[in-house]
Order: structure tokens, then C-alpha cells, then sequence
């Protein structure tokens, strides 16, 4: 009897965790009623993406194609579906970091941009970290933002070709799995990049018509990214 209460016990606790996911249809409530709002009522919306080269829109290193990466093409999937917003798209990402940089310089370089929004990127290079100091510069990076009540939106790694996708516990999926946890316990946002690609892995697609180089996205593989972020903003 014990033993079934203890394991009806952990079944509560574990849909008591999934209940606290930000859900896409309402975590950027505000933020989506601000994007409808007209002149002279509207406010200027600040999206900060911060993370390495894949959102600065490195290509083939070193050609950078801004236009064609996802935070741009957030950007105008977004004037598209509210043609009245003021919307800024900031870079603070850095091609070669991992998240360890980024939390040292999380103050001066993206604070200060007051965000209203904030996409975290940074989990394909942090493989060179680990995964412990990987979550302890996360977590770091996540409490910051929300003391500002910034909404956080983390993303897991968009694929690397020399990783494969579909092997279980791959060290993509590791990563991927770990920030599935921090935004459960944060209650933050959640972008499945990896996930995404795996799907399309799944079906038969090959992922290398998705990228430019093997760590590196192009426009089409941009465009997966882009299409997940702007779920969250239906």
C-alpha cells in the first residue's frame, strides 16, 4: 500500500512539474497586446537574441548573412502578423561563445537593452563547457533576467552535422534536455530547435539541404527556428 501511494505520489509531482511550463499561448500575453496597440498608444518592443554565431547569422564562416537569420526572420514574421508594432531585434550574441562569456557580459551587453523579450542560444557551443558549468551560467543568465521581469525564452541547439540527431542521448540531446529542466523550474519559455530538426530527421529529411555548414544554419534551417519562436507569439 505504501508503495502505491509513493508511486501515486510521484505521478502528482511529475504533472505538477509539467503544469508549470509556460505555455505559448499565454506566457507572452502582454507582450502580444503591446503588438497590437496603435500609435499614439503603442510602445516600442525590444526582442534581445544573445547566444553565439548561429543567431548572429554566421553562414559559411566567415560570411555573416543577417537578413537570413532567424532573428531577422522573427522580425518579420512578426510585421507581418502585427503591421502596427514598433519592434527592435538586438544582437548580442557573439559567434564563438558559449554561455560562460555570455554571463560575464550579461549586464553591460544585453540589460541594458531592457528587453522585453529574451531568446537564449547558446547550447551547441557550451558542448565545450559542459554541462554543469553550461547550467550554472544559465541559471545565472535566467535569474538575472526575471529580477528585471524580463521574459526568458531559452532555445535548445540547432543541429551539428557531425552529431547525430536521431542516436539517443546524444550530447546535443543532453543539452537539449537540460534546458527543457531549467525552463520547467524557472517557468520560462522554451524553443525546441533540436527537437524540431530531429522531427524533420525523423521523416526522411536531410538535414544537410538545412544548413551552410555543418554547425551552421542556412536561411532554410533559419526558418525552422524562426517558424518554432513565432508560435509563441499567436
Amino acid at each position: 500500500m505504501n508503495k502505491f501511494y509513493l508511486f501515486a505520489f510521484s505521478i502528482f509531482l511529475s504533472l505538477g512539474s509539467f503544469a508549470q511550463l509556460a505555455s505559448p499561448e499565454s506566457y507572452l500575453s502582454e507582450i502580444k497586446t503591446e503588438l497590437t496597440k496603435k500609435w499614439p498608444k503603442n510602445r516600442t518592443i525590444n526582442l534581445v537574441f544573445h547566444g553565439h554565431s548561429v543567431p548572429s547569422g554566421y553562414f559559411k564562416t566567415p560570411d555573416v548573412r543577417t537578413f537570413e537569420a532567424y532573428p531577422f526572420l522573427v522580425l518579420e514574421g512578426l510585421k507581418n502578423q502585427y503591421p502596427n508594432a514598433v519592434i527592435n531585434s538586438i544582437l548580442t550574441s557573439i559567434g564563438g561563445e558559449h554561455s560562460e562569456q555570455g554571463q560575464k557580459r550579461f549586464k553591460k551587453d544585453v540589460l541594458i537593452h531592457k528587453p522585453d523579450v529574451l531568446f537564449i542560444d547558446y547550447a551547441l557551443n557550451d558542448r565545450n563547457i559542459g554541462l554543469e558549468k553550461s547550467q550554472v551560467a544559465m541559471e545565472k543568465m535566467i535569474r538575472m533576467a526575471l529580477k528585471k521581469n524580463i521574459k526568458v525564452v531559452l532555445l535548445t541547439p540547432s543541429p551539428d552535422l557531425t552529431v547525430d540527431i536521431l542516436k539517443p542521448g546524444n550530447v546535443l540531446e543532453q543539452h537539449s534536455n537540460q534546458l527543457i529542466k531549467l525552463a520547467e523550474k524557472y517557468k520560462i519559455g522554451l524553443v525546441d530547435s533540436q527537437g524540431a530538426f530531429r522531427n524533420l530527421a525523423k521523416s526522411g529529411e536531410d538535414l544537410k539541404s538545412y544548413m551552410a555548414q555543418s554547425n551552421h544554419p542556412e536561411k532554410k534551417g533559419h526558418m525552422v527556428i524562426a517558424n518554432e519562436i513565432l508560435k509563441w507569439f499567436k
